[in-house]
């Protein structure tokens, strides 16, 4: 969903060429599934287009070069994240909700099933992360 929502505010303030977004997972329990389908639908409730082709893949190494940003979604993807990219040395490696100044996780709906309260953090974080730029 942060992909979408990020992608979404880029292209509503015309800054989307300035970006290239991509998501990826910690883990390989996901790789090649879609998007899961209550985060479709949320992300449908709130207009947010996107690409139903989309598939999952795991951070690389090499995506810390490819990226400037790495953002994680909480503190247990921080760690695993670590295990893939042991060393951030240009300071690339965050915690999404670390852009709102608050020092929680995004709240995780695979537990929770209530995908609007991640839409809304994801929401806050990505704007809050935008005006740090």
């Amino acid at each position: 969903m942060a992909e979408f929502i990020l992608k979404a505010l880029v292209k509503a303030k015309g800054i989307d060429c300035q970006f290239y977004i991509e998501s990826a997972a910690v883990s390989t329990e996901e790789i090649g599934s879609p998007i899961y389908p209550p985060a479709k639908r949320c992300l449908n409730q709130h207009g947010v287009w996107f690409d139903p082709d989309k598939r999952a893949r795991q951070v690389t190494r090499a995506d810390y070069d490819r990226f400037d940003r790495i953002i994680c979604m909480d503190a247990s993807n921080l760690r695993l994240i670590k295990r893939i990219i042991p060393e951030d040395p240009e300071g690339k490696i965050h915690l999404m909700m670390s852009y709102t100044g608050v020092g929680r996780d995004v709240a995780d709906p695979w537990y929770t099933g209530d995908f609007e309260t991640t839409f809304q953090d994801l929401l806050e974080g990505c704007e809050a992360m935008l005006l740090c730029r």
